[in-house]
């Protein structure tokens, strides 16, 4: 099971080609169960509205549309949040991190700030 991190979402829906070999070989496996946390979505929310990111409107349903796997925020990677070191000052990063250690789950991200955390990670 894996989490995609906001970069690698983005790439996956309208840049394939920015992703690694390994990851799209996870993306186009339908054995494998992949998550898109509301974490990512809240943070695409704020980049559109703040004018930094230009996606339509329409994305944020196409992504669960095309078979990824909804992963709200509990209270529990609340906690695992909160224990982390401060290695990585991105907020949105933390909540990733977090929710992956929490639910076991392989963050898909080529964020070197995140492999500094005891997560499991994989690109390459």
């Amino acid at each position: 099971m894996y989490l995609l991190d906001t970069h690698t979402l983005l790439w996956a829906a309208g840049q394939p080609e920015q992703l690694s070999l390994k990851v799209r070989e996870i993306l186009m496996n339908p054995d494998n169960r992949i998550y898109v946390s509301m974490a990512t979505i809240w943070e695409l929310s704020i980049k559109k509205t703040i004018g930094k990111l230009s996606i339509p409107e329409s994305f944020f349903t196409y992504i669960f549309e095309t078979g990824y796997t909804r992963l709200d925020i509990s209270e529990p990677h609340l906690q695992a949040y909160r224990t982390l070191p401060l290695l990585h000052r991105d907020p949105f990063d933390r909540l990733l991190v977090a929710q992956a250690k929490s639910d076991q789950l392989a963050l898909l991200s080529r964020d070197d700030q995140i492999r500094r955390y005891d997560v499991k990670t994989c690109w390459e």
